[in-house]
């Protein structure tokens, strides 16, 4: 399993039954692959579904059926459509259970930066400012470093998307959480070691008492 797939499934993992979720673009959208059978999870996309389906077969795309990302996607029976003004009164109202973004800098106080680097062309900040303040749980899903430079650090370089939002950070060393006593380390992915994680990571680690392996067979 690349390192990828094993972040994906261990967000998967923290899913529980009968949430609303919605997917960031790129490595949050393979959460989808993993969810475990039997669990009922509701897909809500920002560009306005409720129901949002796995990637059709080649060949079958409907060019006006796409995730927020604009890829083509799919809508489960149930499923609905609506404007975007809908779309983020889900989002700003509280009813989305977990977002699940990408980041380019997570620091240890929650701070999230995953929109814009200085210099750099971007379309837009998008719903992702919307998502991680609306939605009640908010996981970060990314690889832990960047060209070998860490992306969690102890105060984020780059602009803010949020504020001490984030909830959780699934890399695939790692799982951490932040709390108000900063981020601990609650969890190592299958070939890390504590003292990889701590060489990879500036801000400052708290070591749970009770660290584990991720379970990614259970």
């Amino acid at each position: 399993m690349n390192e990828k797939a094993v972040i994906a499934k261990r967000v998967a993992q923290l899913l529980h039954d009968g949430d609303v979720v919605n997917l960031g673009i790129g490595l949050p959208t393979m959460v989808a692959n993993y969810i475990p059978e039997g669990m009922d999870i509701t897909f809500q996309s920002e560009n306005g579904f409720l129901g949002l389906g796995p990637a059709p077969e080649q060949g079958k795309e409907d060019c006006e059926l796409v995730n927020a990302g604009g890829i083509p996607s799919s809508i489960v029976p149930g499923g609905m459509f609506f404007d975007s003004a809908t779309s983020f009164g889900i989002i700003r109202g509280g009813h989305v259970d977990a977002t699940v973004l990408g980041a380019m800098e997570v620091d240890e106080k929650g701070n999230l930066a995953n929109w814009k680097i200085p210099g750099k062309m971007v379309p837009g900040m998008g719903g992702a400012m919307d998502l991680v303040v609306g939605a009640n749980t908010v996981i970060i899903a990314m690889v832990h470093t960047q060209k070998g430079k860490p992306k969690i650090l102890k105060q984020c370089t780059l602009p803010l998307t949020a504020k001490e939002q984030v909830n959780i950070i699934v890399t695939e060393m790692a799982l951490m959480r932040v709390t108000d006593k900063g981020l601990v380390l609650e969890e190592l992915g299958p070939e890390a070691t504590v003292e990889d994680v701590i060489a990879a990571t500036e801000a400052k680690l708290i070591i749970s008492p009770n660290l584990k392996r991720f379970g990614l067979d259970e």
